[in-house]
């Protein structure tokens, strides 16, 4: 049985700082790629970070700089460090896997002050 679970969302100010926690069951994260994506109301959802099988990440330019992926392979979690936020970074986080394209329930992230 496949399950992402999503946590560590919350209210932040804006400059502030989460870190969102994906744990995960039913394979391994280190043979697959994991990525978050989010999507706000009235808007699509947009990939926010991404960590392929041999641990390369990458980000849309809307998030370089900012936000971190990792993973922790030996307990198979995936982490996303978010810094620097913004209100325009309010949504719901998801964390997905490219491992039958499953995609986890989502934490809400708001950023306001």
């Amino acid at each position: 049985d496949v399950q992402l679970q999503a946590s560590g969302g919350g209210l932040v100010q804006p400059g502030g700082s989460l870190r969102l926690t994906c744990t995960v069951s039913g394979f391994p994260i280190g043979d697959h790629s994991m990525y978050y994506l989010r999507q706000a109301p009235g808007k699509e959802a947009e990939w926010v970070a991404a960590i392929d099988k041999g641990g390369h990440v990458s980000y849309p330019e809307y998030t370089k700089g900012r936000f971190t992926i990792s993973r922790d392979t030996a307990n198979n979690i995936v982490f996303l460090q978010m810094n620097g936020l913004k209100p325009d970074d309010t949504a719901v986080y998801q964390c997905c896997t490219s491992f039958q394209g499953v995609r986890g329930r989502g934490t809400q992230v708001t950023v306001s002050s």
